[in-house]
């Protein structure tokens, strides 16, 4: 009897082997890995919440617990417009270190994959498509359900669904420069870390694109550009002015290349701290836009 009572459940185990796929749907769908979280927690809970018959009637846990996770996402979407007006400064989606999507990750089920679908720049997109759009786009063309399955998540019908999902992948194609090889873009991004560190002005403009942007995230929190910063010579002035005050101010900074959202990025550290984490997109042979995260809100993951 005492054996029995130690008996594993098989269905929690079937039912928590869906955690990675949940925390990989929520975070592609809210750009954060907190919130991302918080979804899966709620899911989770009402999961548990439903009396046990109920639960053992599920054929497929899996296909409920996300299509309960995709609508929590839905409606925190809806209600994010409201919460990005108040947000002091620019909101920039969530940035993720290698070791969240690598074998560094405490839990092998909270680790988000790393692929084309969350590097910055396609997050940046993700961020000007309406909800319904987001939600169709993600789970049909990144995770493969049905149009079918789509219409059930987003209440419309499939046809709707293949719309918003069609209308999402034009706002991609219009915005996606071709792809620049790995290893020529860590090769800009080096370049740009020794021109920074050098405050070499000339070699920061050679490196970025004619209409180049640097847009910084501090959430109110911590000091960041107000506003976007546009062109080539701003965005240069504006790094190169940030090493020379650390230089005057004596602050030891360290600038270190590391992969954020899967690409080569940079990540500012001062003591033990992360105190920013940079993602770049590279069109060619320049920089084209510069994320900046300051927000230690956002930084957990990188100073855990």
């Amino acid at each position: 009897m005492g054996a029995a009572q130690h008996q594993p459940d098989p269905s929690l185990t079937v039912v928590m082997s869906e955690r990675r796929q949940l925390i990989n749907l929520a975070y592609r769908l809210l750009g954060s890995l907190v919130e991302a979280e918080d979804v899966v927690q709620e899911t989770y809970a009402r999961w548990y919440a439903m009396p046990g018959e109920q639960r053992e009637a599920i054929e497929t846990p899996g296909a409920w617990l996300t299509k309960v996770a995709s609508r929590i996402c839905l409606d925190l979407l809806r209600s994010a417009r409201a919460r990005r007006e108040r947000y002091v400064g620019e909101w920039i989606p969530e940035p993720l270190p290698e070791a969240v999507g690598g074998t560094d990750a405490a839990d092998p089920a909270d680790r988000v994959t790393l692929d084309e679908s969350v590097n910055m720049a396609f997050l940046v997109v993700l961020e000007s498509m309406t909800p319904a759009e987001r939600v169709a786009f993600i789970l049909h063309d990144v995770f493969r359900y049905s149009f079918g399955e789509v219409a059930e998540i987003v209440g419309r019908t499939p046809a709707a669904c293949r719309q918003l999902a069609s209308s999402a992948r034009r706002r991609l194609a219009s915005s996606q420069a071709p792809a620049t090889p790995v290893a020529q873009q860590a090769a800009i991004v080096r370049g740009f870390k020794e021109a920074w560190r050098a405050q070499d002005i000339g070699a920061l403009i050679g490196l970025l694109d004619p209409d180049a942007t640097a847009i910084g995230d501090g959430g109110g929190l911590v000091s960041a550009a107000p506003h976007p910063l546009e062109g080539p010579e701003q965005v240069a002035h504006y790094f190169a002015d940030l090493a020379h005050k650390a230089d005057e101010l004596m602050v030891e900074l360290a600038i270190v290349e590391q992969t954020v959202n899967g690409q080569p990025g940079l990540v500012v550290r001062q003591a033990d701290a992360t105190v920013a984490v940079l993602a770049f997109d590279v069109a060619g042979d320049r920089i084209r836009h510069i994320w900046a995260v300051r927000n230690p809100e956002k930084l957990r993951p990188w100073t855990a």
